[in-house]
């Protein structure tokens, strides 16, 4: 889990951040993504786009100082990443012939 330059440059693109807040926007995004992952399951920053829509938008809400309204405006997402992983897991793990 390590935020990339190019991940790093587009949140600041969307945010139309700039100077030198490189590090603690690194640090806001790298425990973004490692809270969702610990709540939706593993998934890749870099290659997940709905994954990814999801960090820009908690470190948006911590940047903004305003985290305790992310869980509730993003339930929906966030349970659909998590049934999405479990499911998959179910699938992978379980009998590859079963049906859900």
């Amino acid at each position: 889990m390590d935020i990339t330059s190019d991940i790093l440059l587009q949140f600041k693109d969307r945010m139309h951040l700039e100077g030198d807040e490189d590090a603690n926007i690194t640090r806001i995004l790298t425990a973004s993504e490692k809270e969702l992952t610990r709540i939706c399951g593993n998934y890749d920053i870099n290659t997940d786009e709905v994954f990814k829509e999801l960090v820009f938008e908690r470190s948006r809400y911590v940047y903004n100082d305003a985290l305790e309204y992310f869980n509730t405006n993003f339930l929906s997402q966030i349970n659909s990443l998590s049934i999405a992983k479990a499911l998959d897991e179910i699938i992978i793990v379980g009998d590859p012939d079963a049906t859900i």
